[in-house]
């Protein structure tokens, strides 16, 4: 996907290291920095510098709306993914007799707002079997009470990518329920198709290659008014600076309701250009030019004393590969030593690859994991 030259134009701070922890922490190409001074320099302009914020704010939301197959209008900005689901917890009003559906390979964020102390509903959890999430095992779940169901487009545990029509579709024939769907761990990395998908939600620090502190939303148009977030604020509402706001605030419908106040701009910044940089590549042209990795990757892991994580067929394989260890920190520690940056977590490691990536940094993760483990064994 990229020249050496190119590489090293873009991603400098890679020189020297094999970066294989995108589904952590993305690298940013030198345009997001860029992007990132230019915040500063537009904040100096005190307030007609935001002018130019509200511009990219409205950029973003163009922007973000190509990726996520919606409009404009449909897409609000607020600081994270947990964030956007603890709002889309208010919008939903849970009472009791309310059911949700998670799963068990889903990151907190989109798992745990339904489990707080004072919800209402019952929750559900949708398990994994031998890391794949059976869609007859969700329909097995859902009942005409069930209200909601969210799931990862692809895991951060393992990289399962769910075949997202056929869990839409389940869910439809089965329930009622509204279908949400974080694509943190896609966005930037795989082409999208979220047409099933009533909530989307995404992280912006990873594969997107932007910064912290950003939170994407899109909100399917036909479920605006039950995608309401009924709290206070200012940006998030109809009346904010009317008197009728003394008789009661009037939140504005579906997406625009999870922008609840002033704007992270500095973020929205970074998020302009990364969308941009993603962009002028292509998400086909990323995912295509790493297959060939991924199955490197893969297929080098699986010959390892090592028990491979995750999806054995294709089509539910992601950019991420997940095995587990008994001496998963001593591993890490070796390969860090080595300069390679992998995820070492709960007792397995993970592996992300994205389009910075090369063959010659499967190969060293390889070299070096081989190594690693005859030191653990």
């Amino acid at each position: 996907m990229l020249t050496e030259s190119s590489r090293q134009q873009d991603f400098p701070s890679l020189a020297g290291r094999v970066y294989l922890n995108t589904s952590a922490e993305g690298i940013p190409p030198t345009s997001v920095l860029e992007s990132l001074a230019q915040y500063g320099q537009d904040k100096l302009l005190g307030m007609d510098g935001r002018l130019l914020h509200a511009k990219r704010y409205e950029d973003v939301k163009v922007k973000t709306a190509k990726f996520f197959g919606l409009s404009a209008s449909d897409i609000g900005l607020c600081s994270c993914s947990s964030e956007a689901y603890n709002l889309a917890f208010a919008a939903l009003r849970l009472k009791e007799g309310d059911e949700v559906v998670i799963n068990d390979l889903d990151f907190p964020a989109g798992a745990t707002p339904w489990l707080v102390p004072g919800s209402s509903a019952t929750v559900k959890v949708w398990r994994n079997r031998d890391g794949v999430l059976d869609a007859k095992d969700l329909a097995s779940l859902l009942s005409p009470n069930t209200k909601f169901v969210n799931t990862s487009l692809v895991s951060f545990y393992n990289g399962f990518r769910i075949d997202l029509d056929e869990v839409s579709q389940t869910v439809r024939a089965n329930s009622p329920a509204m279908l949400g769907v974080d694509v943190t761990q896609a966005l930037g990395r795989h082409e999208l198709n979220l047409q099933g998908a009533d909530l989307i939600v995404s992280s912006t620090h990873k594969w997107l290659l932007a910064s912290h502190g950003g939170g994407l939303v899109g909100v399917n148009p036909e479920r605006a008014d039950e995608w309401t977030v009924p709290v206070g604020g200012w940006l998030n509402l109809e009346n904010a600076f009317d008197e009728s706001r003394f008789a009661g605030v009037q939140p504005k419908k579906g997406a625009a309701s999870f922008s609840v106040g002033m704007p992270n701009y500095s973020v929205i910044y970074a998020i302009d250009a990364a969308l941009d940089y993603i962009d002028s590549i292509g998400v086909a042209e990323i995912d295509a030019s790493t297959q060939e990795l991924v199955m490197l990757c893969r297929e080098g892991v699986a010959a390892l004393p090592v028990e491979l994580l995750g999806p054995r067929h294709p089509k539910n394989s992601s950019a991420i590969i997940a095995f587990r260890h008994p001496d998963f920190e001593l591993i890490n520690e070796a390969l860090h030593d080595e300069a390679i940056h992998v995820m070492a977590h709960a007792g397995r490691i993970r592996v992300s690859i994205h389009g910075y990536n090369t063959r010659a940094d499967i190969e060293r993760f390889l070299y070096c994991l081989e190594n690693a483990l005859q030191i653990a064994n």
